[in-house]
């Protein structure tokens, strides 16, 4: 469920039935957080899961949600992930963890796009996220 106080997720019934994802956000109150690409870093900045994609998109989620804690947030407050994959025949497993993660009942507005490479060459996918907190 969005935190209908700071915004509202929306799949309006003019536009198509979108799966997995809202089309439109409107912000009304809170704080609007960017979190920067995440990639499958743990803490130490040792690379998790090496040609394993599921293994890298959860450490990326781990990544995601200890951003969103730092300011206070969860990922009931994310409005927007962007989602970028070396290859999209790992999209189903990419769905299956990020539905671990989201509140797959109003899931936020969603972009996936497939490029060439990401900035090094060990990782499979990286993804920003927009939050909308109630940051103090």
């Amino acid at each position: 469920m969005s935190n209908a106080i700071n915004f509202n997720l929306l799949i309006p019934d003019t536009m198509p039935k979108s799966v997995g994802y809202s089309q439109v956000a409107i912000v009304r109150g809170g704080t609007i957080v960017f979190v920067a690409g995440q990639v499958a870093l743990d803490r130490s900045g040792n690379v998790i899961g090496k040609e394993d994609f599921r293994a890298q998109v959860q450490q990326v989620f781990e990544n995601l949600k200890a951003a969103l804690e730092a300011v206070g947030g969860t990922f009931n407050d994310v409005v927007k992930l962007n989602s970028y994959f070396l290859d999209f025949s790992h999209l189903s497993e990419f769905r299956e963890v990020r539905d671990q993660y989201i509140n797959v009942k109003n899931p936020p507005t969603s972009t996936a796009v497939q490029v060439p490479r990401l900035f090094r060459p060990e990782f499979l996918v990286e993804i920003e996220a927009v939050a909308v907190v109630n940051y103090k």
